[in-house]
């Protein structure tokens, strides 16, 4: 082989190299744009059911922030074990999640009891008949008992004594549930 033929096959070697790093630099940036499309599906919902278990601070709307271990999610829900006491939070309330997983479970994934929705959760402090406050989406506050759960309000028993009534509270307008714990 001739100093020619080296030179041709160096500038050949060359060109190989520059077009395997343009292919891999078009390639990376195709990865980017399938991984940024990929993610736009990614929901809140699958990074809290990817979080059950972790340590969460949550900011909520007429509330302000909750902190606790993530011990469920629902359908539009999730539970916070505190302490002293239960949240259950409304999805639709959140403005911030703090130690959420890094990671997402698709809905696909999802058990039966993770499509369940708000209500089923508040049917259970119904039948506990223990005092809980909900907490609205305008920031009041309702010490109450409840006692039914409709399609979408909740009955409740608000005051003591004398001065006892029955409340409906929508649960659109719902924040959030503080009740101690162990009832949901």
């Amino acid at each position: 082989m001739g100093a020619g033929d080296e030179q041709l096959f160096g500038l050949l070697e060359d060109l190989e190299a520059q077009a395997e790093s343009a292919y891999d630099a078009e390639r990376r940036v195709d990865l980017e744009d399938r991984s940024r499309a990929e993610y736009r599906e990614v929901t809140l919902a699958a990074r809290l059911v990817a979080s059950v278990g972790h340590d969460l601070e949550v900011d909520v709307a007429g509330v302000g922030p909750v902190r606790g271990v993530l011990e469920r999610t629902g359908d539009g829900w999730l539970l916070l074990r505190a302490p002293s006491q239960d949240w259950v939070v409304r999805t639709a309330s959140l403005h911030r999640v703090v130690g959420a997983s890094d990671r997402a479970v698709p809905e696909a994934a999802w058990s039966p009891l993770q499509r369940l929705g708000v209500a089923s959760l508040l049917r259970r402090l119904a039948d506990a008949g223990s005092r809980c406050v909900v907490h609205t989406r305008d920031g009041r506050r309702h010490e109450v008992v409840v006692t039914r759960v409709g399609a979408d309000f909740l009955e409740a028993l608000e005051g003591t004594g004398d001065s006892r009534r029955s409340v409906l509270l929508t649960l659109d307008g719902l924040a959030a549930v503080q009740s101690p714990e162990p009832e949901l």
